[in-house]
């Protein structure tokens, strides 16, 4: 009994990483794609739970303007995203983008940590801080991107 369940398992646990290997990184680059075009949509129809935190980070400009337009870089990203198009020029928006969400942790750190400890983060800290997971999924699907033959 236990040898079989072992043998099931063990074809189990191949199919099983069969799958993650063949279709992993393209179902990640497709969640990154749905996510920022979701997200971009939400600041281009002034819908973004986040439009304050963006227009207090980047106080220079209008927030009317600003974020509408941040809104549709998402967009912009998150569809090369999604139809796997020009995937360097669209990494390197979410590149840009990416870091952009750090400056709201240099700029305003009174937003981001509780008492200015870099310990203790407020919500908005924490909406920052999980952008490293994104960050790290955009460095597995980048690296599935085939150089040119020049």
């Amino acid at each position: 009994m236990v040898t079989a369940l072992r043998t099931v398992w063990k074809k189990l646990d191949e199919v099983m990483i069969r799958f993650m290997s063949m279709h992993g990184t393209r179902i990640l680059r497709i969640c990154l794609g749905l996510i920022f075009f979701w997200f971009g949509l939400l600041k281009v129809i002034d819908k973004s739970p986040v439009a304050g935190l963006v227009a207090q980070t980047v106080y220079w400009m209008p927030a009317g303007v600003f974020v509408p337009l941040l809104g549709i870089w998402e967009m912009i990203v998150g569809a090369g995203l999604l139809f796997a198009m020009a995937l360097r020029l669209t990494l390197f928006l979410f590149w840009l983008q990416m870091a952009g969400t750090f400056l709201v942790l240099v700029l305003r750190p009174e937003i981001a940590f509780q008492g200015g400890n870099p310990f203790l983060l407020t919500t908005e800290g924490e909406f920052v801080i999980k952008n490293l997971i994104l960050i790290a999924a955009g460095l597995v699907v980048g690296g599935t991107v085939q150089r040119s033959k020049s």
